[in-house]
This record gives structure tokens, sequence and C-alpha cells, in this order.
């Protein structure tokens, strides 16, 4: 569904994003490296995301469903990756948006990092209405990007800021106060204009990782101290979102491709053993795995600030 900003409303969002995606949409034109590899088996195809305005952040759900999200209008849609179909699912508030998003199956809620207005967002996807909103940030200085979620609750990366914010869940969904860690090392550098962007949890959460748009590599962070190390032999480009599963890590890339890196037992170092492409990538942000193929968003910043493309789609190939 299309959404209407008033005039003072739609300043203040393309005052706050103008830079930021004007990076990204510099990076678009990156060559492609020569060791990139086609899809295999299945056809790549996409998924329309019927009357979005924008896209940007993607969560797998229960079997084949997946969540996706209108970037600018916060919107959340709802598909099925073997169906091929989507739909709108939540309207969000006003003044929302929609960047990264979890889904945390054992209570049937939906994590959603709310960008520049600093906040975020935790649906109930039984009924897709709100169970609980943060302000992380209210002075319209941070970038709320990407979240994941631990046993012990979610953690959200801030673009601009070196920290993480955290939202306790307790294990009958209950959803805590938020607090902030703040990070040490080298995930703390803020070296540009957009800075920390995915995150994932790995060895069950006593481990995150996270990546650095700016530097382009990819960091280790412990979570209870806020100390960050880079994980060697890995230089990754416009990275944006990440997905992980055991020591395999796909990061999604702005330049219109997926790295897949194999990440060594103690998190230290990877090595790349694939880059997908696929022609139906158009700046990809976000991904999810559905067993050997993954669900990508195009996000689309090359067409305009806000973007302007008639239409918005995840895209399935394989991984």
């Amino acid at each position: 569904m299309n959404r209407t900003f008033c005039a003072s409303s739609m300043t203040r969002w393309m005052r706050r994003v103008a830079i930021p995606l004007l990076i990204l949409t510099a990076l678009v034109v990156a060559p492609t490296p020569a060791v990139a590899a086609p899809t295999e088996g299945h056809r790549a195809s996409t998924i329309v995301l019927p009357g979005a305005t924008s896209a940007e952040g993607i969560a797998r759900g229960r079997g084949s469903t997946f969540y996706a999200g209108d970037l600018f209008a916060g919107d959340i849609f709802r598909g099925n990756v073997q169906r091929g179909t989507a739909e709108m699912f939540i309207d969000a508030p006003a003044g929302r948006m929609a960047v990264g998003m979890a889904f945390d199956r054992r209570h049937d809620l939906l994590f959603v990092a709310g960008g520049f207005t600093g906040q975020a967002y935790v649906y109930d996807t039984r009924s897709g209405e709100t169970v609980k909103s943060y302000d992380f940030v209210t002075d319209g200085t941070s970038l709320i990007n990407d979240v994941t979620l631990t046993g012990s609750g979610a953690w959200f990366t801030d673009s601009t800021k070196a920290v993480l914010y955290f939202v306790e869940v307790s294990k009958t969904g209950e959803l805590g106060a938020s607090r902030t860690v703040n990070l040490i090392g080298p995930a703390a550098e803020l070296s540009g204009q957009f800075n920390l962007n995915g995150i994932a949890a790995a060895n069950g959460g006593r481990t995150l990782v996270v990546s650095h748009s700016a530097n382009g590599a990819l960091y280790t962070v412990d979570p209870k101290t806020g100390a960050s190390a880079a994980i060697a032999g890995i230089s990754v480009p416009s990275v944006d979102g990440i997905v992980l599963s055991g020591r395999r890590l796909w990061a999604v890339q702005n330049s219109n491709q997926i790295t897949r890196i194999l990440l060594n037992d103690d998190l230290t170092a990877g090595t790349v053993e694939k880059v997908i492409t696929s022609d139906l990538f158009q700046v990809p942000s976000t991904a999810a795995r559905f067993g050997n193929r993954l669900a990508v968003v195009n996000a689309k910043f090359d067409t305009g600030i806000p973007p302007t493309a008639d239409q918005y789609e995840v895209v399935l190939v394989n991984g």
C-alpha cells in the first residue's frame, strides 16, 4: 500500500537518509569479481511485494513463510517462498520505518529495526498487533539498522554510533527494558556515514558477528563487554545484512552480489567459498535462508532517494 508523507516529514527523512544512501548508490557500480559463480539447480525467481514503496529487511518465519519490510513506510509483508506469493500483513502507523528484522519462533514475535526513527518495534505475528516499541535514541541522530536474536533477547545495531542495543526477552516472551552496550575495538570505528550494519548470533549467543559497511569488514563482539575483533582474511566492500548458519556466513553486498564465507572454529578468520550473483539483483540489502536457497531483498537504492522503482521484490537464488 502506498504511503503519503506530509511535506515536512518527507523533508526530515530526505535530510537524514541522503548521505548514507548516496554512499550505497555509489557502491553499486563496484565491479563484480571474476570468481562470481552462476546460480545452480533452481533458476532464480522473484516474489513481488505488492504495493511496496521501498524495501530493505527480511526474516524467515515458520516453514516457508518470510516477513519483509517497506523501508520508508514501515509496513510489513508476509510471503511464502514455496508458493511465490506475498501480501500486506501489517499496515504500520505513520512515521515508522522497517529496516532489518528477526523472527522469534518461541513466542511468535517479529523484531524490527526502526532506522532513522531511533526506534525498534515488536509485532505479534499471529495478530499483526504492536506488542511494544522502544525509543533507543530520540534526537534523530541514529540509524537502527539490524537485529538478531539470542536465547535471552534481541540485539540491534546502530550505523551511526559505536553501540549495540539489547532488549531482554524472558522465557515466557515478556519484553524487558532496553540497555546500551558500548563497543570497543575495531567494530567501534566510525569511519563513514554508514558503519555497523548487519548482525548475527553465534555460539549460542555468546558471540555476536557484525558487518561494518564503511570498512567492508566483519567483526566479532563479546556481548558482555562490547569488546570486538576483526575476522581476518575477509573483505566485503559495501556489505549490508548477513546470514549465519553454523560456521557458514553469507554477506549481502550492495554491489549486486553475496559472498559466502566459511569461518574457522574460533571465528577469528574466514575463507571465501563462493560469490553469488544474479541478473535479478538490484542493490540487494538483506537475506533469509531457506534450506539451500536464499530469499534476498532488492532495495533498489540506485533508483533515487527515497527509491523510485515501480515495484520491489524478493529474489530467490541458490546459496
